[in-house]
């Protein structure tokens, strides 16, 4: 093929922009703890009619996994394509030795202005120290023009994090309740100001979008852990009845179960989900309205791009940075290797793509969105990335995706189209056969020892690249 086909042919792979720029602005808001409790990704009981539209308008990809089953270790393989270390210190890590720039960090070399608000790092506000403000300690140097976090009675983004309902705090965990509604604004709550300093940045680069491109990254916080929000977004839900859970025990054997620490050391109402249905019932309420809440958030946001007519030049993504169990093996939680975990929301939206609105169940990885996104906006991609570009699936949603890997720091797992293999430090094998009704309730590794033979040999080959 001569060059002036391939590049007819690539052509065709890019977003059709309206011609007002060079690049596209890009968009990427940041859901923090979104297994795919969606409407748009298959949970009817959900509202979440903005992030409905943004599939409908886009590619929603409903087999994409995330690289760690936490925070900080998701978002360092987000933010710089490629996998890392698993503690929720991988980006302040990667902060004492750079050798490559962050995603923001490549299109702010390649002239893009670039602006986080939120928590799209580990720390809301992207700065270390007792409070997570320090100006001394960047979560991600070379990174942002602006990186900001609006604290209000919060006082900082520590406080922010875990924040309830007009400024409280998070001191004892023990003390404090794991849900809650407050009949307020949406601003009661750490994300509403959030959300107003991403509308107020967008104004700001609205007015130099003719000028110079925008990469602009919005991270909310719910519906992380306590569950709180203000009552209109939980109010749906309070009676409501909900599907029960599926495989709801404690799984035998060698596996990557934990106690749900986490969860658990919220335990003002000494309750226990896992042996109090009731409780368990309210929880996954509460997480349900944590969920709407940042849905209609998200409708702002993209509310205030159309309204400032920029919608037609920007990549638009929506990403959770790992699932959440909400009493699947027992667990209320991440931080295991199992699906519920590991599996997250992922779409990408802009001007021209192809069958919009058209999922695609190909397994994808968070290792994809940095070539992705290069790709879209035209620039050539870094050598160092370890993913592979989605195009092919953006241009055709029927397109074959690849298998996942993720890990934590005692176990690795690979996760193709039918199958999922863990594998244990000390070398047990979990084997899951997703086609089947019991998918990761029955370990097969005993029973077929050849595929997980061929699985363990694909999973070692891509974590020696």
């Amino acid at each position: 093929m001569n060059a002036s086909i391939l590049a007819v042919a690539f052509s065709l792979c890019l977003p059709l922009l309206s011609g007002k720029q060079n690049h596209p602005n890009v968009l990427l808001i940041c859901v923090d703890d979104l297994r795919p409790e969606l409407k748009c990704f298959g949970v009817d009981y959900v509202q979440s009619p903005n992030i409905d539209k943004l599939a409908d308008q886009g590619r929603p990809f409903h087999r994409h996994y995330v690289q760690a089953p936490t925070c900080g270790a998701s978002r360092y393989t987000l933010l710089t394509g490629t996998c890392g270390p698993t503690s929720n210190g991988a980006l302040f890590s990667r902060a004492n030795k750079l050798k490559y720039p962050s995603f923001p960090g490549f299109f702010r070399k390649h002239g893009y202005v670039t602006v986080s608000v939120g928590k799209v790092s580990h720390h809301p506000g992207g700065r270390g120290g007792r409070d997570w403000d320090d100006d001394a300690k960047h979560e991600m140097p070379e990174s942002w023009d602006r990186h900001l976090l609006p604290t209000g009675p919060w006082k900082h983004p520590r406080g922010a994090m875990h924040g309830l309902a007009n400024g409280e705090i998070r001191g004892n965990a023990r003390e404090m309740d794991v849900y809650q509604t407050f009949d307020g604004p949406d601003t009661a709550y750490p994300d509403g100001l959030i959300t107003e300093e991403a509308l107020r940045q967008l104004d700001k680069l609205g007015d130099q979008a003719a000028r110079k491109p925008f990469f602009l990254a919005v991270g909310l916080i719910r519906p992380h852990l306590p569950f709180g929000a203000p009552l209109q977004y939980v109010k749906p839900y309070l009676k409501a009845d909900l599907p029960p859970t599926p495989h709801p025990l404690k799984p035998s054997g060698t596996t990557t179960w934990h106690v749900s620490t986490e969860f658990m050391k919220y335990n003002l109402w000494k309750r226990n989900p896992n042996v109090d249905a009731d409780f368990a019932l309210e929880v996954r309420r509460h997480y349900a309205g944590c969920v709407t809440y940042a849905d209609a958030l998200v409708g702002r946001i993209l509310a205030k791009l159309e309204q400032l007519k920029l919608r037609d030049d920007t990549i638009v993504l929506l990403w959770g940075d790992h699932g959440w169990h909400l009493g699947e093996h027992a667990i209320w939680g991440k931080h295991a290797l199992f699906e519920e975990s590991l599996r997250s929301p992922l779409v990408i939206s802009y001007k021209g793509i192809p069958k919009p609105g058209e999922a695609s169940y190909s397994v994808v990885e968070t290792l994809d969105v940095f070539p992705t996104v290069c790709d879209l906006a035209g620039l050539d991609k870094p050598d160092f990335l370890q993913g592979q570009s989605l195009i092919p699936i953006l241009n055709n949603p029927k397109a074959q995706g690849h298998p996942a890997i993720a890990y934590r720091g005692d176990a690795q797992t690979i996760r193709t189209s039918t199958h999922r293999l863990i594998v244990h430090r000390g070398g047990e094998l979990e084997l899951y056969d997703h086609t089947t009704p019991q998918g990761e309730t029955k370990n097969l590794a005993d029973v077929q020892p050849e595929k997980a033979a061929e699985l363990l040999r694909q999973l070692k080959a891509r974590l020696e690249k």
